[in-house]
């Protein structure tokens, strides 16, 4: 930026200090892309109201914007009128659930994460050779409960280390784990070495549960953690992913690391004595919230950020089977 007469500006020292790091990558990751243009394009085809089961994805601010758009979200399928369309969220359901949505005769469509999906079908083939499966992740999340639900016999839950002792199985030789995919990396890891050390030949899944853009968005983190004054986390409160960037910030190096929704939350004191300020947002945060917080820094004369790269992300997941036939019938895409 220059002045008028082609000068560049006079910073004061402080400013002339300041840097603003971003993220790369951060925010939507393929799976919540597919859950939210799912709502979108229902919405579009079928008309208001199609309801949605639970939260699509964990951002109040994404499901407010839907909300307007004629979504309707509920908790449990009894309000869910017979016959309508409804669509289960991103983190996916128990079996239990689509019974229930086939005795109420509702138009289902399956947003899950494919890479939740993956876990289900991996808990399924665990409890099919009768195996104790340990599920780490935390209690109440929408995830561990649809994991849960495809073999509720066979399941138990681990949130911690702390709870390594009193697990209690069949057959020490028969002992799987499978894990909620939004945990942190390294608190996973922690876990399961603390379950080996009990269950030497526990059984790892044929692939790591951390999904792709959980352990990227982690990763990015890491990079951008050590030497910053402030790391701002964009996220809802109940985004287990967003909560877990903060804790990985302070691990990482980060002075100081807070979430917010969006800049309404942001506390000008956080910004006392900060030169360096780090950026980022979890796998279900709109951009534009982010740009909020850059627009706020650059306000109080704070530099445009500069991105960190760690890496790319080009996945991109196909919508659900029943949705995409619909729209192919309508001769829409």
């Amino acid at each position: 930026m220059t002045t008028d007469m082609g000068m560049p500006p006079i910073l004061s020292p402080d400013e002339a200090e300041r840097t603003v790091l971003l993220a790369a990558p951060r925010g939507y990751c393929a799976g919540v892309d597919r859950a939210v243009v799912t709502v979108e394009k229902a919405l579009d085809l079928y008309g208001p109201p199609v309801y949605v089961r639970k939260q699509i994805v964990h951002n109040k601010h994404v499901v407010r914007t839907l909300e307007e758009r004629g979504a309707i979200f509920v908790e449990e399928l009894d309000e869910v009128p017979k016959g309508a369309t409804v669509v289960f969220s991103a983190h996916g359901v128990s079996p239990e659930v689509h019974r229930q949505a086939a005795e109420r005769e509702l138009k289902t469509i399956d947003a899950t994460c494919p890479l939740v999906t993956k876990v289900h079908h991996e808990a399924k083939r665990f409890a099919a050779d009768d195996y104790d499966i340990l599920l780490i992740g935390h209690a109440g999340h929408e995830e561990v409960e649809g994991t849960a639900g495809e073999a509720p016999e066979h399941i138990q839950l681990v949130e911690s280390p702390a709870d390594v002792p009193n697990i209690e199985v069949r057959d020490p030789a028969k002992v799987a784990w499978l894990s909620q995919t939004t945990l942190s990396v390294d608190e996973t890891l922690e876990t399961v070495a603390a379950i080996r050390e009990r269950f030497p030949l526990l059984l790892d899944p044929p692939s790591d549960d951390i999904c792709y853009a959980t352990q990227n968005r982690q990763l990015a983190v890491k990079e951008i953690s050590p030497g910053a004054d402030l790391l701002i986390v964009v996220g809802s409160a109940n985004s287990s992913n967003s909560v877990r960037l903060v804790e990985v910030a302070l691990e990482a190096g980060a002075k100081a690391s807070y979430r917010i929704d969006d800049v309404s939350e942001l506390d000008e004191a956080w910004l006392e004595g900060v030169e360096t300020v780090s950026v980022t947002s979890g796998a279900s945060v709109p951009e534009d919230l982010v740009e909020g917080v850059l627009a706020f820094l650059s306000e109080r004369g704070y530099p445009d950020a500069r991105a960190v790269h760690s890496a790319e992300e080009s996945l991109i997941f196909a919508l659900p089977k029943e949705l995409r036939r619909d729209l192919k019938a309508a001769g829409r895409r």
